[in-house]
C-alpha cells in the first residue's frame, strides 16, 4: 500500500501550527542569548572552553581561539586568482551483483579569473574489483581485514578527493592566488561513529588524509594557496554549546547530571537550548562578514590530526550562514585566512549564494540513477561477452518484477 498522503498532510499541518505558535517565544530567546554572548569577555570564553574543560562535558563544544562572538569583514580579492575544487560520488559494493566491486568518480574544475580567464573541467571514474582493492588489511596480522563498503567507502572517497585536489593545485600557476575548495567537512567523524580497528584509522588518516593536508601546507609555504571546506546549511551546535559553557556558573562535574548533548535543564545555561550555530550568527553577521575562528572539539578522529587540527568559522554568504573549515596552518597565517575569506565570498557571489567551483565539480562527479542502472547493465553484458555466469538475488529480481 502506498503512503497515505492525506493522513500525512494532516500531521504536517499540525507541525506547522505548533512551529508558528512557538516562533515568537523562540525569537525572543535567541535575541537574549546573543546579547548574553556579547557580554562574555574573550578571556573568560577562552578559559571556559579550553581543552581540559570541554573534554569533560557531555556535549561537543568549540574551543574559543580569540573571542566568543564578533565579526570580520573580507579584504579586497586579488585581480587574478583561481578556484580549484574536487568532488566525488560512488557506487557501493552490491551483494546482489555477480561481482564484488565499487566505483568512485572524482570530478572537478579549475576556474581562473582576471586578466586571463579560463575554465577547465575533468572527471575520472575508477573501478575497484581486485580483492586487494576491496579490503583494508592489517599490516600486523595476515588474518585481520576490513571490507571497504558503506561508510568506510565514503571515508575513502573523501580522502581520494583531497588527494586529487592536491594534484590539481600543483598544476596551477605557482604565482596565482589559489583557493582550494572541498564540499563538506574536513573532520572524518565516521571514524569515531564506527568501531573500526586502529589499522583502518591509520590507513585513512595517517596514510591518506593527513599526508594530503601536509602536502598542501608545504605548498602554501612557497605559493599563495589556501584550503577550505564549505558546509552549506550546517546543523552544528559547537558555538551554541560554547555559549552554554560560558554562561554556566556550576561545576563542570555537575554537567553529567544536568546536561545532555542537546540541552541543559538548569538556569542560566538553558538559555542556549535548542539553537543552532547558524541561528546565532544569523543575528551577529552582516553580509560577507565572518565570525571569529574556533577550534573543533578534540574528540573523535580529531585527536590524531596533530598540526592539521581543524578550525572553523561561520560566514554570511548572502543567502545563508555557512560553516567554513580550515586546517590549523591556515589560521596561523593571517594572509591565507583573509585570502580564503575574500575568495570564498567571490565564489558565492558568482554562484548566486553558493561557491560556483563546488557546484561545477559536483556536476562533473555526480552519478545519476540512470548511470547506476547502466553500470549494472554494462557489468552484466561484459561478463556475458567473456562467457562468465551472471546472476542476481531473488530479492533483487522480485523488486524488478512485483506481483501486483
Amino acid at each position: 500500500m502506498a503512503l497515505d498522503l492525506g493522513a500525512t498532510m494532516l500531521q504536517l499541518d499540525q507541525v506547522a501550527m505548533n512551529l508558528g505558535r512557538n516562533y515568537s517565544d523562540r525569537r525572543g530567546r535567541l535575541l537574549a542569548v546573543v546579547e548574553a554572548a556579547r557580554r562574555i569577555s574573550p578571556q573568560e570564553a577562552r578559559e571556559k572552553t579550553r581543552k581540559e574543560t570541554v573534554t569533560n562535558r557531555p556535549f561537543m563544544t568549540a574551543q574559543v581561539v580569540d573571542s566568543l562572538v564578533g565579526s570580520h569583514a573580507p579584504t579586497e580579492p586579488p585581480t587574478d586568482w583561481c578556484a580549484v575544487s574536487v568532488d566525488g560520488s560512488h557506487i557501493d559494493v552490491d551483494r546482489h551483483l555477480p561481482v564484488g566491486c565499487y566505483l568512485i568518480n572524482l570530478g572537478g574544475c579549475v576556474l581562473t579569473y582576471g586578466s586571463r580567464p579560463d575554465a577547465q573541467f575533468f572527471n575520472q571514474p575508477v573501478l575497484a574489483a581486485d580483492p586487494a582493492d576491496l579490503y583494508l588489511n592489517d599490516p600486523q596480522s595476515a588474518t585481520r581485514e576490513q571490507d571497504i563498503t558503506g561508510p568506510l567507502l565514503g571515508l575513502l572517497r573523501t580522502v581520494q578527493e583531497l588527494q586529487r585536489l592536491v594534484e590539481v593545485v600543483k598544476d596551477c600557476p605557482p604565482d596565482l592566488p589559489t583557493l582550494a575548495l572541498v564540499d563538506g567537512t574536513l573532520v572524518l567523524w565516521g571514524l569515531s561513529n564506527q568501531s573500526y580497528p586502529s589499522f583502518v584509522r591509520n590507513a585513512i588518516l595517517r596514510d591518506g588524509l593527513l599526508p594530503a593536508l601536509e602536502e598542501l601546507r608545504v605548498l602554501a609555504q612557497t605559493r599563495p594557496v589556501t584550503l577550505a571546506a564549505y558546509v552549506s546549511l550546517p546543523r552544528t551546535t559547537e558555538v551554541a554549546n560554547a555559549v552554554r559553557c560560558c554562561l554556566c556558573p556550576h561545576d563542570v562535574a555537575r554537567c553529567n547530571d544536568w546536561c545532555s548533548h542537546r540541552r541543559s535543564t538548569v538556569e542560566p545555561c538553558d538559555a542556549a537550548d535548542g539553537f543552532l550555530d547558524r541561528e546565532i550568527f544569523g543575528e551577529l553577521l552582516g553580509p560577507s562578514m565572518r565570525s571569529p575562528v574556533y577550534k573543533t572539539n578534540p574528540a573523535a578522529a580529531q585527536e590524531y590530526y596533530g598540526e592539521q587540527q581543524v578550525h572553523f568559522y561561520y560566514l554570511n554568504a548572502g543567502e545563508e550562514i555557512a560553516r567554513v573549515e580550515v586546517p590549523g596552518w591556515v589560521t596561523q597565517d593571517e594572509k591565507l585566512l583573509t585570502l580564503g575569506h575574500s575568495l570564498i565570498m567571490e565564489q558565492c557571489r558568482k554562484g548566486q549564494g553558493y561557491p560556483v567551483a563546488i557546484s561545477e565539480s559536483h556536476e562533473q562527479a555526480v552519478i545519476t540513477g540512470t548511470d547506476r542502472q547502466l553500470f549494472k547493465q554494462m557489468l552484466t553484458e561484459t561478463l556475458e561477452q567473456q562467457g562468465l555466469a551472471t546472476y542476481t538475488s531473488e530479492k533483487e529480481r522480485s523488486k524488478r518484477s512485483p506481483w501486483l
